[in-house]
């Protein structure tokens, strides 16, 4: 498979970029925490782009391997704090808005919101929608993992 563009980028819509994860890392979530999330969604979407940069961000964060090889399957292990549970829960929810499905539901901002700020909730969901947002450009434009990240 090759990519269909060398860049959907333009220097007006990579400032914005720049300025939207600014935002992000202003609102006091950690690092790997924001990594796991960018991995969750990506997962969920089939964005291998996204899937090697966010485990090497992780990586570079001080993220460990066996914690990266389970994100996937986060319910069933026990590597995960009940803080980054309810971030996972709450990624899913969000990624998950196809046909008919709940989005996220009360119960899934309540546990997310009995773990983070307000501010902290905003980072979460703005990482959680900038990844779907490179994720559909990703599969739109078959870019592959690794090759310009």
């Amino acid at each position: 498979m090759e990519a269909r563009m060398k860049s959907a980028m333009n220097p007006d819509l990579t400032t914005a970029i720049q300025h939207l994860y600014k935002a992000i890392h202003a609102g006091g979530v950690d690092q790997r925490l924001l990594s796991l999330i960018h991995l969750r969604a990506s997962q969920i979407n089939g964005c291998s782009p996204c899937v090697f940069a966010s485990i090497d961000a992780a990586k570079k964060a001080g993220e460990t391997d066996e914690r990266l090889h389970n994100v996937v399957a986060w319910r069933e292990t026990p590597f995960f704090t009940e803080e980054e549970r309810a971030a996972l829960e709450l990624t899913e929810a969000a990624t998950r808005i196809q046909d008919g499905a709940p989005g996220v539901t009360d119960e899934v901002w309540d546990s997310a919101a009995d773990h983070f700020s307000e501010e902290q909730l905003g980072a979460i969901i703005l990482e959680i929608a900038m990844t779907n947002f490179f994720n559909r450009i990703n599969r739109t434009i078959r870019e592959q993992a690794g090759k310009t990240w």
